[in-house]
């Protein structure tokens, strides 16, 4: 599919903000683990891609179960879902478990994503320079999308900043620079960003013309939000609040909580305007 020339944003929710999302989200982003447990959660999906015509991104859940979901049924939820991007099952910072990973995934079930055109994202590990880079090339040459997480360890050695946070902002724009400096940043491929540190992080990638980051996702807005911590303005947070979205599925938002989300997301959105 084409992506627009402008970085498309999902901000994940709980079950009572689906609905609404779809005013302030450019597309669904969907963690399959919650699929079985929760039907409202699954058919809020489908009906994004089947009767609304939204570009729906499949998520294989490694941050929040600690591994990538079982591929079999994975395979299954695809079928059921028919996104339009789905991740293939990655490991947390092994490069060259990862490379296996899409291997044996795509060996098994390559032919039937592509019947059913759905694109797939590889996703980039290695606790190194050499491991990343491996991996990141792999992607490039086997993934129709690539993704980049926040979470790597390497972040906090070649990242800048007093604080855990501000490295893992810094150390992903300065791997994301690696790359280009180097020579192995793919430009005619889309790349998508996988969750978040600090939601001041990507007004570097609009100001640094990488035009080709098409993707982000993250809870930022709305899980600070639920924690009644809003962003200062454009200059977003200090430190991150570790709570993550998939364990407040079923919460129930006040009207503090909603004005402080929609500010939250109107500052995003500010500074991804650079």
């Amino acid at each position: 599919m084409p992506f627009p020339n402008r970085i498309m944003v999902s901000h994940e929710v709980p079950i009572c903000l689906l609905k609404e999302s779809r005013h302030f989200n450019d597309y669904d982003y969907a963690l399959v683990h919650l699929f079985e447990s929760n039907p409202e959660y699954f058919n809020f999906f489908k009906d994004s891609k089947r009767i609304y015509n939204r570009m729906v991104l499949l998520d294989n859940s490694l941050f929040e179960l600690g591994r990538a979901f079982d591929s079999k049924q994975y395979m299954h939820w695809i079928e059921q879902l028919n996104p339009t991007l789905a991740v293939i099952p990655d490991v947390f910072e092994n490069g060259q478990e990862t490379i296996q990973a899409y291997q044996d995934f795509d060996w098994e079930y390559g032919s039937a994503i592509s019947n059913q055109n759905v694109l797939k994202i590889g996703a980039v590990h290695g606790k190194n320079w050499h491991h990343l880079l491996k991996c990141y090339r792999y992607m490039s040459e086997h993934a129709d999308v690539i993704a980049i997480s926040f979470g790597f360890s390497y972040y906090q050695m070649i990242g800048e900043g007093e604080t855990y946070s501000e490295r893992a902002v810094s150390g992903r724009q300065r791997l994301i620079r690696q790359l280009i400096d180097c020579g192995a940043w793919n430009w005619n491929k889309p790349h998508h960003l996988l969750g978040c540190e600090l939601p001041q992080e990507f007004s570097y990638y609009i100001n640094n013309n990488i035009y080709n980051i098409r993707t982000l996702d993250t809870s930022s807005p709305i899980v600070h939000g639920i924690n009644n911590i809003s962003y200062q303005g454009i200059y977003g947070l200090k430190e991150k609040c570790k709570i993550k979205l998939a364990d407040l599925m079923n919460v129930q938002i006040d009207e503090d909580q909603k004005s402080i989300i929609e500010y939250n997301i109107s500052q995003f959105q500010q500074m991804l305007n650079g």
